[in-house]
């Protein structure tokens, strides 16, 4: 059987460890529902080592995928059932685990874990059992989730929950700082192989920036969304000019949920994004900025899955009603936000499918003489 299927039956029985959890008083303490989430963690772990001895997986992410694959379920589930979709799974751990679960924002990451992330681990897994790359796939991941984890656990301390915190909170350690060490070891990782010619990317370096239509577009959206983070990041931080603080009264209120979570989103865009997207810019105007060709796909990745969780909670039902996007701006702030998803999104897609312009034609020759004196 195909590693990926066996990875997604082997994920389903988080539905009966939940169910057991949930049926069962003495495992619904605060500490032993965190000692039960240690243990299951470790042994998903070696359930999965002991199902492949036989045949042990070279790349040490299989690993790592396997167990999040299990952990995407049960986020999945405890976004259905705070939405009514399902129950009698995660009752005790809405009441001992982690009660911020409940919030807008917290169910719009978890529906993503269970979905997106739960399909990038299981086509990762089927691209490494055939020895294809996934690097960018890989990088992608890794950028969405350190930007889940990353506004999720500062959100959670220094939000209206900060003074709520239970041992499970320490569950998400493994989450936030995983996703880091991935992403160095992807970075690390030698680019997929191709087969562009050094004239190639000579000949498209000495294409001027007014001479490349979709690039000046992307150029003049990078500076939008540039724009775009610099006024919300003055939002968030308290701006007292009357164009920010109408801004949360007619466009975005969710800016001001206690939550925090809007607000540690817009100040990590300010103090990351921003500076990254600035330097994007400057990779479509200089040619053999190969950085261009990973940095694009992380941060893509990041700010997408940011972007859906903010989107989902300002018009989800959970979030209070003076908290929602007014009637009247409702089409305007929806468009301006999926835009700004949009562009990295289309940034590191054109990176990616047509790399000759970021390559650089002295590392490609070095790389031809390696090879021909190996």
């Amino acid at each position: 059987m195909a590693q990926d299927i066996c990875i997604f039956l082997f994920s389903l029985t988080a539905f009966a460890v939940l169910y057991i959890m949930n049926n069962v008083p003495a495992f619904q303490e605060p500490m032993v529902v965190l000692e039960i989430g240690v243990g299951v963690l470790i042994a998903v772990f070696f359930l999965v080592y002991l199902a492949t001895r036989l045949n042990p997986p070279k790349d040490v992410f299989f690993y790592v995928f396997a167990e999040f694959s299990f952990t995407c379920i049960i986020d999945l589930v405890s976004a259905m059932e705070y939405d009514g979709f399902a129950s009698g799974f995660m009752e005790f751990y809405q009441k001992t685990g982690e009660p911020y679960l409940g919030t807008s924002y917290a169910i719009m990451m978890c529906y993503w874990d269970g979905i997106a992330h739960f399909l990038m681990y299981l086509v990762m897994v089927r691209r490494m059992s055939k020895k294809k790359p996934y690097r960018n796939l890989g990088l992608f991941w890794a950028g969405s989730l350190v930007g889940n984890m990353v506004v999720f656990v500062a959100g959670i301390v220094v939000g209206k929950y900060g003074l709520e915190l239970r041992p499970a909170f320490w569950l998400n350690m493994p989450f936030l700082l995983v996703p880091m060490w991935g992403a160095v070891s992807f970075f690390r990782r030698p680019r997929d192989p191709t087969a562009i010619t050094l004239a190639k990317i000579e000949r498209k370096h000495k294409v001027s920036l007014l001479w490349r239509p979709l690039d000046m577009l992307l150029v003049i959206g990078l500076c939008a969304a540039m724009a775009f983070t610099l006024f919300r990041g003055l939002v968030v931080l308290g701006c007292p000019l009357e164009v920010f603080t109408s801004y949360t009264t007619l466009y975005e209120p969710y800016l001001n949920d206690p939550v925090a979570y809007p607000k540690v989103m817009m100040l990590c865009f300010l103090f990351y994004a921003l500076p990254l997207l600035g330097s994007f810019v400057y990779g479509l105007w200089t040619p053999g900025c190969t950085w261009m060709l990973d940095w694009t796909v992380f941060v893509a990745g990041a700010m997408t899955q940011c972007q859906w969780s903010h989107i989902g909670a300002s018009l989800h039902p959970r979030t209070a009603d003076m908290y929602h996007i007014p009637p009247s701006s409702l089409v305007p702030v929806l468009l301006a936000n999926v835009m700004y998803a949009a562009v990295p999104l289309l940034l590191a897609k054109r990176c990616t499918s047509n790399p000759a312009f970021f390559m650089s034609a002295t590392a490609l020759t070095q790389s031809n003489n390696e090879k021909k004196v190996n």
